[in-house]
């Protein structure tokens, strides 16, 4: 980045983030206006959790059939692995300001075709095209903020963008209790997203591209008027300078007969323990299961025995919640406590939310209610047909009843009320 982040941020660096932008609103328009793919990546990921609830309710293949279910849901992260592939050469390509203009069309072409779907496949066909818009959305909001940002305060604009994504995921669970009244739900739930997305491509289409990117295709006189609106006048000259002397130096070593391939850099201790990290972080926060519980939450609160889809969507706004919030405190404490530690207390809150977790099923497990004839009597004998045909019924309980695999069974379901909580608190299968 021209200038580079600036190394000597402090506990100020917010403070300082609110003085410039007061004082330059030009910068906090630029930061607003890419941060909105941020949210947009929050949001399009975490509404399907409670959308989901009443997708099922509507389509009864999707109630049926858990591949449907887990399509639904996993096609935006497969349409987010190919935007982000293409993204980086995109950037380059294209410029960041067009790509984030092509990855609002993704999202609002995706709401509607999510919220008009009549079946499965269309909504599938939806969640990609919301996917290919994420993956190119999170890799480039924040390279425009950088880019378009003052030394003195791009780490802390930088940092807002996490903080839009765990928002966006917050406001969705927000946007799915207020329409889980209202004619259409969950199709209110999935368009809503079509807004915010217009709204940054007509915001978009009024501001610069990213001046590094003009400047690195020639491009100078247009680069040195976005600098000088960006910087005060006493700065601009050092910065378009240092930027001519960064985008030359990557010019001269793209040309160079020596520069450095991936095999070269693993060779280099640094930058191949750097890389560890880097990589090793973003792979391993995936594979706590963070997922699994944003996208399937309001699901595993029902499976808990909470039935109501409303109460459902609430308890788990907890968990949105907390998610944001660790968000806003992450970017208080980055500079005061520093990276590692931040990163180790962090990581120790994982382990022991995990280990409570596991704890918590293997309970659930071992204790698991038994379930008989008689319980079943109270619904008009409406049986799971693998209990009805199993050689020893007399030892199922509510986990068995869960690993079934006929569709028909499942806890404490009925035809009418798929998830029916009864007050005598008995399970039916």
């Amino acid at each position: 980045m021209e200038g580079g982040i600036d190394t000597s941020t402090d506990t100020s660096a917010f403070k300082e983030c609110l003085s410039l932008t007061w004082r330059n609103p030009y910068v906090l328009r630029l930061a607003f206006s890419a941060g909105i793919g941020g949210l947009l990546f929050g949001y399009d990921t975490g509404v399907i959790s409670g959308a989901l609830l009443y997708i099922r309710d509507d389509f009864k293949s999707v109630d049926r059939k858990t591949v449907l279910q887990e399509s639904i849901v996993s096609m935006a992260v497969a349409g987010a692995i190919i935007g982000a592939a293409v993204g980086g050469w995109m950037n380059d390509r294209f410029g960041r300001r067009r790509v984030l203009l092509i990855a609002d069309f993704l999202f609002f072409v995706g709401a509607v075709i999510m919220a008009s779907a009549p079946g499965a496949a269309l909504l599938i066909v939806g969640r990609i095209f919301v996917g290919l818009g994420v993956g190119m959305a999170s890799m480039t909001s924040p390279l425009y903020i950088s880019e378009a940002s003052p030394a003195k305060i791009r780490g802390a604009l930088v940092s807002t963008n996490g903080f839009l994504i765990t928002g966006g995921q917050f406001l969705s669970y927000l946007i799915n209790l207020a329409f889980t009244k209202a004619p259409g739900t969950w199709r209110w739930m999935v368009g809503v997203a079509g807004f915010p997305a217009l709204l940054q491509f007509i915001l978009m289409l009024l501001l610069p591209e990213s001046p590094r990117w003009l400047y690195r295709k020639g491009r100078e006189e247009a680069a040195k008027v976005i600098l000088r609106k960006i910087y005060p006048a006493h700065e601009v000259e050092q910065e378009i300078q240092d930027l001519k002397e960064s985008v030359e130096a990557e010019i001269k070593e793209e040309g160079s007969s020596e520069k450095m391939n991936i095999i070269k850099l693993l060779k280099t201790k640094a930058v191949r323990r750097g890389l560890t990290a880097g990589v090793g972080l973003q792979v391993f926060q995936q594979f706590v299961g963070i997922n699994t519980v944003m996208y399937y939450s309001p699901t595993i609160v029902q499976l808990a025995g909470f039935a109501s889809n409303r109460t459902a969507l609430l308890l788990s706004l907890v968990t949105a919640g907390l998610n944001a919030f660790g968000s806003i405190v992450s970017i208080y404490f980055i500079d005061r406590t520093g990276r590692k530690k931040l990163l180790i207390i962090s990581l120790t809150g994982v382990v022991v939310s995990l280990g409570v977790l596991s704890g918590v099923f293997h309970e659930t497990t071992t204790h698991s209610p038994m379930v008989s004839r008689v319980e079943t009597s109270h619904f008009s004998n409406i049986t799971c047909p693998d209990y009805s045909s199993a050689l020893n019924s007399g030892a199922w309980d509510c986990m068995t009843c869960l690993k079934a695999s006929s569709p028909d069974c499942g806890f404490c379901s009925s035809p009418t009320n798929k998830v029916n909580h009864m007050e005598n608190q008995k399970i039916q299968i």
